[in-house]
């Protein structure tokens, strides 16, 4: 029997993905919802004695473990823990949430890359900040403007970018880093999918303290591993950034869990140890099935061609992204539609859907085959 589907009613990306939470075919958000390893289930089993451990040990010293190896498997070894400039919190969306309090109080307006994952504008413009989109093309190849560094209190990167999965080199963050210096503009980065691409490992922290600009770093631990939401999200921040973040940080969290702390550890450990480069194999082969699945069908392309993130953007031709989405919704598969990422110019997103690859391969070809079936369906529609 079918089910009755709700009407739908998602103000922002994060609803449409709460919409899939329950589909067997969900491959709609980001998160990481593929099977353990081997070396994960282990880690997974040990976790009572993980209990027991964190109840006895000094919460401070299993964070600076956590930190120590998760940075060190990402090539961080710059990072700032050890000078007491590293917060963690329970999630990225939070250290956001503390970021943009903490940004409100010394600037209104703040320059946002575009495209991006919709709950950065979101969360920014809604403690009061205005945001000017610096476009991708932009942001990557180009200086920005004085006029528009004069106007900002901030310049806020995602790399890799989400949805694009397009990584900053080390050269460009290292003039971007120069030029807020120059122009006294705090220079903030989200790297939540840097654990996919090694070309987002090299030690963003000895590029950003060279520079000698006011910096902030959005870690997070939530989309590599499959841990059913138990995860870091790691607040790191310059001597000179000259923001509140430490104190609003306490008046939202007192700290985070010990247990999730020493689970993370175990986790980079393991991800040091090889399982971050099976990581990447996986998600290779994840992209590779799904591209494969849809080979022939007319009128799509794969936008991004050099992606190594968990998600891919498929561009669905004269078709429009919703009808696809629908006619999909309809069969129990859940993608994600990409207006509200161009959160600037929605229009610009309306032809594209994304699709999560964090999953099982059975999950990810049973969701192609429906994918293309109505893809194969959905009528041409012009403008």
């Amino acid at each position: 029997m079918n089910r009755i589907q709700p009407t739908v009613s998602a103000e922002n990306l994060t609803q449409f993905e709460t919409l899939a939470l329950d589909s067997s075919m969900n491959l709609a958000d980001g998160h990481a919802r593929q099977q353990l390893t081997s070396a994960q289930s282990k880690i997974v089993a040990e976790l009572p004695d993980m209990w027991a451990e964190a109840i006895m040990r000094p919460v401070s010293e299993i964070e600076q473990e956590a930190a120590e190896s998760f940075f060190g498997m990402l090539g961080q070894h710059s990072h700032p823990f050890a000078a007491g400039r590293t917060l963690s919190c329970y999630s990225s969306s939070l250290a956001m949430e503390i970021l943009a309090r903490s940004l409100v109080t010394t600037s209104d307006a703040i320059a946002l890359l575009h495209p991006t994952f919709d709950n950065i504008p979101d969360i920014l413009a809604g403690v009061g900040l205005k945001l000017i989109p610096v476009e991708e093309e932009q942001a990557h190849d180009d200086d920005l403007p004085a006029e528009l560094l004069e106007q900002v209190g901030c310049v806020f990167i995602t790399t890799p970018n989400n949805p694009t999965g397009r990584v900053m080199t080390e050269a460009r963050l290292r003039r971007l880093a120069e030029q807020c210096a120059e122009y006294n503009v705090v220079l903030a980065l989200d790297t939540s999918f840097r654990g996919f691409d090694t070309a987002a490992q090299f030690d963003h922290y000895a590029v950003l303290e060279a520079s000698g600009c006011r910096w902030v770093v959005i870690e997070d631990t939530g989309k590599l591993w499959p841990t059913l939401e138990l995860k870091i999200g790691w607040l790191a921040r310059s001597a000179n950034v000259d923001l509140p973040i430490e104190k609003i940080h306490s008046d939202i969290l007192l700290g985070t869990s010990p247990l999730i702390l020493l689970m993370v550890k175990r986790f980079s450990d393991d991800g040091a140890d090889g399982g971050l480069a099976e990581l990447h194999r996986t998600i290779a082969e994840h992209r590779a099935l799904v591209r494969a699945e849809l080979a022939g069908v007319p009128d799509i392309s794969f936008v991004d061609e050099q992606a190594r993130v968990s998600v891919e953007r498929l561009h669905v031709g004269s078709r429009m992204g919703m009808d696809v989405w629908s006619a999909v919704r309809s069969q129990n598969l859940y993608v994600l539609p990409c207006q509200k990422f161009h959160w600037a110019r929605p229009n610009e997103g309306e032809r594209m859907l994304r699709l999560a690859l964090s999953r099982n391969p059975s999950t990810l070809l049973a969701g192609a085959e429906v994918l293309r079936s109505a893809l194969l369906d959905t009528p041409e529609r012009h403008r």
